[in-house]
């Protein structure tokens, strides 16, 4: 199998756990006790879990389209910008929209990590730009 076909196959799976596990609503308690997984009262970690997941798929989505090398190479500044960029999203949507009734501090903590997440994306696409 090529390397891009298997890429867009790993990148087809990631974004699908991905994308169910962002749109996880708590399974009743039977079909968590059928599939011997723990129940999920909170659906905060499984979707930022799902964000960074879909960010991976879209990571390796542009990876498949580079062209073939010999020497391995990761995802780089694209793949990083896609995953930081899904995991910021994710976040600031339960922020803004998800009722978690946070204390101050962990308010603020959780808004820097959104921050810094964007900040560092940022960097990346102006670095990436200017070494075009």
């Amino acid at each position: 199998m090529q390397i891009s076909r298997l890429l867009i196959v790993d990148a087809v799976i990631n974004i699908v756990i991905g994308g169910l596990l962002l749109l996880t609503i708590p399974f009743p308690e039977e079909i968590t006790q059928i599939l011997g997984v723990p129940a999920v009262v909170q659906a905060f970690y499984p979707s930022l879990f799902g964000a960074v997941l879909f960010g991976i798929g879209i990571a390796l989505l542009l990876e498949s389209r580079r062209g073939h090398q010999s020497q391995w190479v990761g995802l780089g500044l694209g793949g990083a910008i896609a995953i930081n960029c899904c995991a910021g999203i994710v976040l600031t949507g339960w922020l803004l929209f998800g009722a978690l009734g946070l204390p101050t501090h962990g308010k603020i903590l959780l808004w820097g990590i959104v921050i810094v997440l964007f900040m560092v994306s940022g960097i990346e696409y102006l670095t990436h730009r200017t070494n075009q």
